[in-house]
């Protein structure tokens, strides 16, 4: 049987977060988690209880995932190096193969037999399905530093639309639909999008109330070496700031561009946080303070409560 003092802390929890449950029912979050999540199997319950929380109170969540750490591991078991170009894999015809095994196949299927464990109505798909991202084949492009200075990505995509239709009736339905980022070109040619990517695209064409990114930091970092120097909330200007001045680490640049590209394509609110804290998903939505970095196209658009977060 529970203290009295443990007791009032959960009825403290519970009467804080009605506000926020009551501005997020029905409304769109989009989240996106990193392949490093699903290579632990704890990790992927912990992270999926959390989602199956916003789901039972009325939140239509959408799940974009990775699966880089596993395309490493199996690219280098078949003897295939792994290449990457400012946090971005280069994907060859054999590296596409090893993608499609571990997105489509290891990965999405270990997500929804999770969700099945905990009685949550997952949906996989991928970018493919019901033409859900359209994309086309990365042109080479000049890239100073590397050999010959000019890269090719390989089959790499990048996203020239979204069809939202299906995706809108899954979450009207009910379900939760689960996405891998792989998509294809007009004539069917399997391409490699970064997740970060189709997150925020997806994110931007379901109008979502939130894209959330949760990353192995603790969110952006003022010094990508200190996790101490953790940035509370920032807006387009600082994030821009922040890349010219190499503040960025390899891994958040993609990510950098997500945001940007979510935020100016309507979504109000990007979060990142670390899927290694306890209950950060949690605590990032139903708490001003928050758990790791929340971007803004300009932060005067911030109430003085999330504002106040930072302290």
């Amino acid at each position: 049987m529970r203290k009295t003092g443990e007791r009032a802390i959960v009825v403290s929890a519970l009467k804080g977060a009605v506000p926020y449950i009551r501005m997020f029912k029905h409304k769109v979050f989009v989240i996106k988690a990193g392949g490093a999540v699903f290579a632990d199997q704890e990790l992927t319950r912990h992270l999926v209880e959390q989602i199956g929380l916003l789901h039972e109170v009325g939140i239509k969540v959408v799940l974009v995932h990775g699966g880089g750490p596993q395309s490493t591991r199996l690219a280098e078991a078949l003897g295939i190096p792994p290449r990457f170009v400012d946090g971005r894999r280069v994907t060859d015809a054999r590296a596409l193969e090893v993608s499609a095994m571990v997105l489509n196949g290891l990965v999405n299927t270990r997500i929804l037999a999770a969700c099945r464990d905990l009685d949550l109505p997952a949906v996989g798909m991928s970018g493919v399905d019901a033409n859900l991202i359209q994309a086309r084949r990365r042109p080479p492009i000049d890239m100073p530093g590397e050999e010959k200075d000019r890269v090719d990505y390989g089959f790499v995509g990048d996203i020239e639309g979204v069809t939202s239709d299906t995706l809108r009736r899954q979450l009207d339905a009910g379900f939760l639909p689960v996405i891998s980022p792989l998509s294809a070109d007009a004539a069917g040619t399997l391409l490699n999008i970064n997740a970060d990517t189709v997150a925020a695209a997806l994110a931007a064409a379901l109008s979502a109330e939130k894209l959330i990114i949760a990353t192995g930091a603790p969110g952006i970092l003022d010094d990508p070496d200190d996790p101490a120097s953790l940035v509370s909330y920032m807006d387009l200007a600082g994030l821009a700031r922040m890349q010219s001045q190499g503040s960025l680490g390899a891994g958040m640049m993609p990510k950098a561009d997500a945001i940007r590209s979510a935020i100016l394509g309507g979504v109000e609110r990007v979060h990142v946080i670390s899927h290694d804290l306890p209950d950060s998903l949690l605590l990032e939505v139903f708490t001003n303070e928050g758990t790791g970095t929340l971007v803004v196209k300009d932060t005067g658009s911030l109430s003085a409560a999330e504002q106040a977060g930072e302290v």
